[in-house]
């Protein structure tokens, strides 16, 4: 085989990886409407309707979409940049943006209110920048924060990397991937890295401290985006976001052909929490947890650490 036959079959073999890669957003938000059919199936809280199923899939398919073909448009910019020293982060952050708000206006509320917007702080890249920190309860949470206005850093674990489009766009975006299962020690060094890196270059951090997602417990928070708001003596910007029970199940938007209406997702930014390099982690989170659950109902039920702090 000459150097001619070998590169037409790595071409030929280049193209049907492309194509596998593209067709699997079709197969990959599967597993993404199982993880929401599990936080919505607690006795609570209503479990998802049909249509609310074919609601979150399509959710996941068009997030998919838009970020392949917006991250596959920046991938020559990224590749020149590696070499005359730029990089195509901001235009990846706008590419999250716009299909935030595609996706959420489409099919969960026309708009996403924002509550307490003079507790939010410029985005001036000043240095250090905050740390923004929220409760988790549904993939909503990752659409809805991006209508705050502001640019910030993901903490995403490592398999997030591989999926259609979002992975893509994640790391055109230079957010932080963690791995968090087996031995990650030196993952969980990068991740404290990273953050610290980026706070001192004047871009905020975005942390959900809880985890993962819950519906129906209000589960402790970690560590990590405290150490991260000490060791630089940020400022925690607690936001508490609520998701309305109807969200998914809600004829929406279909109910606009005969005048329905749809309760919107509320974002409230808390004022302000002051991290200092002597700051007390653990007051730390009974404050912020304090101040983000302030305005939310309860579901369910709290975590037995935190009924211990009240």
């Amino acid at each position: 085989m000459d150097s001619a036959d070998m590169l037409i079959t790595a071409v030929s073999v280049l193209k049907k990886a492309f194509f596998l890669y593209c067709a699997s957003a079709m197969i990959l938000p599967i597993p993404s409407v199982w993880q929401e059919h599990k936080i919505w199936a607690p006795k609570d809280l209503p479990s998802l309707s049909l249509f609310g199923h074919i609601k979150v899939f399509i959710f996941n398919v068009l997030w998919m979409g838009i970020t392949l073909i917006g991250g596959v448009l920046l991938v020559p910019k990224f590749i020149l940049g590696k070499i005359f020293g730029f990089d195509a982060s901001y235009e990846a952050y706008m590419v999250e943006t716009l299909t935030a708000h595609i996706c959420c206006r489409l099919f969960v509320c026309p708009t996403v209110e924002i509550r307490g917007a003079e507790n939010l702080p410029l985005d001036d890249a000043s240095t250090p920048a905050p740390v923004y920190i929220a409760n988790h309860a549904s993939q909503v949470d990752l659409a809805v924060v991006y209508f705050l206005g502001r640019r910030f850093k993901w903490i995403a674990k490592d398999s997030v990397r591989y999926l259609p489009g979002v992975g893509l766009i994640m790391t055109l975006s230079e957010h932080v991937f963690i791995q968090r299962t087996g031995k990650n020690k030196k993952s969980v060094s990068n991740l404290y890295q990273q953050s610290n890196k980026a706070i001192q270059s004047g871009l905020p951090m975005f942390f959900f401290p809880q985890g993962t997602r819950r519906m129906a417990v209000r589960l402790p928070f970690k560590d990590g985006a405290y150490r991260v708001a000490i060791e630089n003596e940020s400022q925690l910007i607690p936001i508490s976001i609520h998701i309305p029970l109807s969200c998914w199940n809600s004829w929406y938007p279909l109910n606009l052909l005969w005048g329905g209406s749809t309760e919107n997702v509320v974002l409230t930014i808390q004022k302000p929490i002051q991290a200092k390099r002597d700051s007390d982690k653990e007051e730390l989170k009974k404050e912020t947890y304090d101040a983000i659950f302030s305005v939310l109902p309860l579901i369910g039920e709290e975590t037995v650490e935190h009924k211990k702090m009240k």
